[in-house]
């Protein structure tokens, strides 16, 4: 069983890296390319805005739905792998899709555009949430899971932080070989660049996938036969596991001062820093930062219990937003010490988070007496959606209110835009994180000695057998 543990770490992380290659274009960088590559008119942003934010809670309020239909799902590769599947090959179209000059204008291009969009996130989504709710199903053991949480992050990262790091230059060079000229300002990429790269990072999504659906093994876990979901049940599942509702609320307003942050960060260097170029410098850097703390968690993990660590990391995030908001916006070292404390401090929450929805299945198992894996983790996602929703939507009204939509230097931009557009991307986010954790401390109570209680019961009721795992 250790060679199959060992086989599902790197296996079921390696499918990561594409994934959050995907998901961080769309996410973070789909705005920009639509205000400074293609360059669309105010008026026609308001409304994409508008489609971006309904889309992504519609996608969000549907994610628990998805959870009961995989939950439900019985074929002969089991009830993940057929939606991992299906779900990668709808989201690498949809994608590429996204990022496709049509050369549409107004009711066009919002027409179309709403349609892809919406039917991205229903892809994605059915990915996202069979992949996740997969972890609890390989092991009941808590250092295990860690493990393979740890190493499944830091795949994710390293796909993050190639898209973060290589967005400007390689948009640029790809635009330069594949020809167009730009739409936006002159120093951008053209929009064949963007289209290409889009190429490129589903073609790296596809063969990871690939390798978690004939890679990993499941284990047996349960010792009686899986239950099916009724729809009407979703709601109680979800309310009645205590644990799961505050892990999700709390997750909910982490992610959302997170997500608002990063979809700052290129507009951040563009026009308060003026050096767009170094974006991908400093982007570099916090990637490696951060893979390395993941690469370290389990060693922290067998010295201090996890609620000592989250509280570390929040302190560390915390700290690095007091820097980065009264750092000079012209001295990159302050920036770049600030932006290293947020990154690693969120490695760890990342990675904690993870494993309190994974102990979450099996306290609902314990408490309601059905196992659903599935519904279950689709708050993961619904989590990030909701947080990429109102980020998308803070981030594209600041942009438009604070006169940066229609800059195209630093120059362009006023001391009042630059001020509105540092308090939407520190200071909101700061008052977010810090109520996740203040829900966090009050309201979580699953710790190791209550985890171990809970496998013990389970084993005792004969509704759980970790033989395999």
């Amino acid at each position: 069983m250790q060679t199959v543990s060992k086989r599902n770490r790197y296996t079921f992380g390696l499918g990561t890296i594409g994934r959050d290659m995907v998901y961080s274009l769309v996410s973070m960088y789909l705005i920009f390319y639509l205000t400074d590559i293609i360059n669309l008119p105010t008026a026609t942003m308001w409304w994409v805005s508008g489609i971006i934010l309904f889309a992504r809670i519609f996608d969000a309020l549907n994610d628990p739905v998805m959870g009961t239909i995989v939950d439900n799902t019985r074929t002969r590769w089991g009830k993940f792998k057929p939606w991992i599947a299906v779900g990668a090959a709808a989201t690498a179209v949809f994608t590429i899709l996204l990022f496709t000059d049509f050369g549409l204008t107004g009711g066009a291009f919002i027409g179309v555009f709403a349609v892809v969009y919406l039917l991205w996130g229903i892809g994605f989504t059915a990915n996202d949430i069979a992949y996740w709710s997969m972890l609890p199903a390989l092991t009941v053991d808590q250092k295990e899971r860690e493990k393979i949480g740890a190493i499944a992050r830091i795949c994710a990262n390293a796909g993050l932080f190639f898209v973060v790091a290589g967005i400007v230059p390689l948009t640029k060079m790809l635009g330069e070989r594949f020809g167009g000229a730009p739409a936006g300002p002159a120093d951008s990429a053209p929009p064949a660049g963007f289209f290409v790269f889009a190429i490129l990072v589903t073609a790296i999504m596809a063969a990871g996938q690939c390798i978690t659906l004939f890679g990993v093994k499941e284990a047996k876990l349960t010792a009686v036969q899986p239950q099916s979901t009724p729809l009407r049940e979703l709601v109680r599942i979800i309310v009645k596991n205590d644990q799961l509702l505050f892990t999700a609320i709390a997750m909910s307003l982490f992610m959302i001062g997170y997500i608002t942050t990063t979809g700052f960060g290129l507009y951040f260097f563009k026009y308060a820093y003026g050096n767009e170029d170094m974006y991908s410098i400093f982007a570099l850097i916090l990637g490696v930062s951060q893979i390395t703390a993941l690469a370290v968690f389990p060693l922290f993990s067998k010295r201090f219990e996890r609620r000592t660590l989250f509280t570390a990391a929040i302190v560390l995030v915390i700290a690095g937003y007091v820097l980065f908001f009264f750092a000079p916006v012209s001295t990159m070292i302050f920036i770049g010490i600030a932006g290293v404390l947020i990154f690693v401090g969120q490695s760890f929450v990342q990675l904690l988070m993870l494993m309190f929805l994974a102990d979450s299945v099996d306290y609902g198992h314990w408490k309601l007496g059905k196992r659903n894996d599935s519904i279950t983790f689709s708050l993961q996602p619904l989590v990030n959606k909701m947080g990429g929703a109102v980020s998308s939507g803070v981030v594209a009204a600041v942009i438009i209110l604070s006169g940066i939509k229609d800059a195209d230097t630093a120059a362009d931009v006023t001391e009042g835009g630059l001020l509105m557009m540092k308090l939407a991307m520190l200071a909101f986010p700061l008052v977010c994180i810090v109520l996740s954790y203040i829900i966090y401390r009050r309201k979580y109570i699953i710790d190791s000695q209550f985890y171990q209680k809970i496998l013990s019961d389970l084993r005792e009721r004969g509704e759980i057998t970790d033989a395999d795992a």
